[in-house]
């Protein structure tokens, strides 16, 4: 009997790529990091790290762990943890995330929200929300 010895590699090293030149119409979900150097019409829920190049695009919601952004993003965007603007940078619409990084240079153009949503239990009981 062969066994192989190789661990199966986990899913958050899986890496994905829509290259200049192609345009993607519809919803987009992947289990790893995603770079956008095309376009992207549509919503996304990246679990790892996304990354959308100067000449990448993408309209739609999107939802990630990790974002770093050359390239311009419109509609919503909530990035679990750090999302990092080039000068490059061209947002417009919603966004919410706990750490922001943003080169001079950059655009933003709507709302953003930063931190996380703490809860505590009151005396009485009930839960509260409160931003941080």
């Amino acid at each position: 009997m062969i066994s192989s010895t190789k661990k199966p590699t986990e899913q958050a090293q899986v890496s994905n790529r829509i290259l200049a030149g192609t345009i993607i119409t519809g919803d987009v979900v992947s289990d790893g990091d995603i770079r956008v150097d095309g376009k992207v019409v549509g919503n996304m829920q990246v679990t790892g790290k996304l990354v959308i190049g100067e000449n990448g695009r993408v309209e739609g919601e999107v939802a990630c762990k990790n974002a770093a952004i050359a390239g311009q993003l419109e509609g919503t965007l909530k990035v679990d943890q750090t999302l990092s603007l080039t000068a490059s940078a061209k947002l417009q619409g919603q966004v919410q995330v706990e750490k922001l990084a943003v080169e001079p240079g950059a655009e933003i153009n709507g709302s953003v929200s930063m931190g996380t949503v703490m809860r505590k239990v009151n005396e009485a009981g009930k839960d509260s929300a409160q931003s941080a």
